[in-house]
């Protein structure tokens, strides 16, 4: 299973978007994570309805900064163990094989937030 994540610095433009589509279709890919993706549910549930992806959590952005998602096909199981602003802790298990932790971080380019 191939896996993506991405410091995507806003999901709002078309060529990243179009970026995007052309990861996940190239590679198969079976969870994304995005940080700092800038936008709010709603649009980013048109943009993984296209995508083709069963299942998402999702951190929302402060006003127009940060915000974390993580996107999984069914063929992924995922628990989430724990998810803040800047960290989505979980427990997956890929086709039923044994189940791993994977932590998605977004490290904060601020010094005084890391």
């Amino acid at each position: 299973m191939a896996m993506l994540a991405w410091n995507v610095r806003g999901l709002g433009n078309k060529d990243t978007v179009r970026a995007l589509k052309n990861f996940v279709f190239k590679f198969n890919l079976g969870i994304i994570f995005l940080s700092e993706m800038k936008q709010k549910m709603r649009y980013l549930e048109k943009i993984r309805m296209k995508m083709k992806y069963d299942n998402a959590h999702y951190v929302e952005p402060i006003g127009i900064a940060r915000g974390l998602l993580l996107w999984w096909k069914n063929d992924v199981k995922v628990s989430i163990l724990h998810s803040g602003k800047n960290i989505i802790d979980c427990e997956l298990s890929v086709n039923g094989e044994k189940e791993w932790f994977c932590s998605f971080i977004y490290g904060l380019p601020y010094e005084d937030e890391k």
